[in-house]
């Protein structure tokens, strides 16, 4: 829950003294502007970032696959090779007399004690040919199994070899229009007036927060805990933080694991219905699940917290339109 100081009492203005502008000077809205499409570049190189780690690992997957089939393949192979020559002996061994039936059994048996060793002897060479066949046949199925599979995990190793090495150029132009941007934001934070930089700086909040239970009560204590840490883009802790990079800091502090994306983490946990969230939710926004752009987090009595955007502390604002008015949907990672 949040304990917050008590309001100062309101004084009327004093004679002759103009009361603050209602909105915010048109640099402080053309900075917000230009943030604001940093903020969507950033979340386009931090997914990125994301989609290309998920290539890796598909690759390194696809590899391990790899070398478990062929190593299978050859087993197989060898297996079959063995069975294979265990059947042609067989085979050659009925070729040559070695094998006759029940009947010449009988017929050239002596007693009927030597039809019955005779007939049992030739059980153990029935059985010997069956169980050979039978393991030949499997193991040259293993053999083009194991083949097959190779093959697949070959196509997934090209495949995520070409879509990584496109992530990778994709992640460069964007890490580049990135740092144009934020040179650029820099620039228009530096113009801006005393006042305007007051105004992103915001009041600050000291309250108490004393977190709640579970998991995401002690992710929303971690998260409150890095209220003034400023806003960086790419910057994920400990004493710089951007959108996503807060929610996954806090968050990993309590042993769960979120990607450092705002549209990844998106796909974390479980729907949440509107003002239905709990301490600990997260809530996103964007026009749709892949132009999500920002995330804050619920700390309850209709607040968030957040890393809002460049000029800007970490700081709690009213949920869910204090973190943008683009509103998408909440998640619950931890219940």
């Amino acid at each position: 829950m949040t304990v917050s100081p008590s309001p100062a009492l309101a004084l009327p203005p004093a004679p002759h003294q103009q009361p603050p502008p209602d909105t915010a000077s048109e640099a402080l809205e053309q900075y917000q502007k230009l943030t604001d499409r940093a903020e969507k570049v950033n979340e386009d190189l931090l997914a990125a970032k994301d989609d290309l780690r998920k290539k890796q690992d598909a690759l390194k997957k696809a590899n391990a696959d790899l070398a478990n089939a062929k190593k299978a393949q050859e087993q197989a192979e060898a297996d079959e090779e063995a069975f294979r020559g265990r059947v042609d002996q067989l085979a050659a061994a009925s070729f040559q007399g070695a094998r006759f039936n029940k009947l010449s059994a009988l017929l050239t048996g002596s007693s009927s004690e030597d039809f019955l060793e005779r007939a049992a002897a030739l059980g153990v060479l029935a059985s010997d040919s069956e169980q050979a066949l039978t393991k030949l046949t499997n193991a040259v199925d293993m053999a083009a199994g194991a083949k097959a599979k190779a093959a697949d995990a070959t196509s997934r190793a090209e495949q995520a070899t070409v879509a990584a090495r496109k992530l990778r150029d994709k992640i460069q132009k964007k890490a580049d229009d990135l740092d144009a941007r934020a040179d650029e934001v820099k620039e228009a934070y530096d113009e801006l007036s005393g006042a305007d930089q007051e105004t992103l700086a915001g009041g600050g909040d000291n309250s108490v927060f004393l977190g709640g239970p579970g998991l995401g009560g002690a992710a929303a204590k971690v998260a409150m805990d890095q209220r003034g840490d400023m806003y960086v883009y790419g910057a994920e802790g400990p004493d710089e933080f951007d959108c996503s990079g807060l929610t996954m800091f806090a968050y990993n502090a309590v042993g769960i694991s979120l990607p450092h994306s705002s549209r990844a983490q998106y796909g974390y946990g479980v729907a949440v219905g509107y003002g239905e969230w709990q301490i600990g939710d997260l809530l996103f926004y964007g026009s749709s699940p892949g132009s999500i752009h920002h995330v804050a987090m619920y700390i309850g009595g209709g607040q968030l917290v957040h890393a809002s955007q460049s000029g800007t502390p970490v700081q709690t604002a009213s949920a869910p339109d204090g973190g943008g008015s683009d509103y998408l949907g909440a998640r619950r990672i931890a219940g």
